[in-house]
């Protein structure tokens, strides 16, 4: 299965149907990438004595397992790869896994937001994200994506569930009474062109709830 044969209607719709026909998180979920982001969160994880951790994103739970995190928590829009996540993981009581639309409320010392952002194509779908990733956090955000529109030009804007924002403006827009910014990680493997299954246009933006 590849991404030519998946139709787009809207961002959920393109990846339960991703899921559902076997289909995984992504070239950033596996290999280097994956070992990357492993490394940083885990280290983040560690440093910051975090004992909850909330992830918008989940996806087939292939980066979740290279994870240590006392306790998690995943939200997906796709059931199909919740119920990977959830067959993949059932002997370990320290991960859970809901449908989006079962957030709720519930918060974790930090959430986490990985290789999505410009997955969600329509505005009123970032918007609800974005404020739910946020609202979800009692102490850190960090978010790994691209923030540069000027990608899309880039690109070629010919792929339809990829929409690369400026993504801070949002923050800065919305957040920036409760929220501020905490660190840049740059990417050990930054975007190749010629090499798009093991670079990425993403970094890591990491934000730490100010202090009432």
């Amino acid at each position: 299965m590849t991404n030519a044969t998946l139709t787009f209607e809207h961002s959920a719709q393109y990846w339960d149907d991703r899921y559902r026909l076997q289909g995984n998180s992504g070239a950033g979920s596996y290999g280097c990438l994956a070992d990357f982001k492993a490394e940083i969160i885990n280290h983040f994880v560690a440093e910051e004595n975090i004992q909850s951790v909330m992830e918008f994103g989940c996806g087939d739970g292939n980066q979740l397992s290279l994870s240590r995190y006392p306790c998690y928590t995943g939200f997906d829009v796709s059931e199909h790869a919740l119920q990977r996540c959830n067959n993949r993981f059932a002997s370990d009581s320290t991960k859970s896994f809901y449908s989006v639309n079962q957030w709720n409320g519930q918060q974790a010392e930090l959430t986490l937001s990985l290789d999505v952002l410009y997955h969600l194509i329509e505005e009123n779908v970032f918007e609800r994200y974005m404020e739910t990733l946020f609202c979800a956090a009692k102490r850190f955000v960090i978010i790994y994506s691209s923030n540069d529109e000027q990608l899309n030009l880039l690109l070629g804007g010919h792929v339809k569930h990829v929409r690369h924002r400026k993504f801070t403006d949002w923050i800065i827009s919305n957040m920036a009474d409760k929220w501020g910014f905490h660190n840049l990680i740059p990417n050990k493997y930054p975007f190749d062109i010629n090499d798009q299954s093991n670079t990425s246009f993403a970094d890591f933006y990491i934000f730490s709830r100010m202090h009432e």
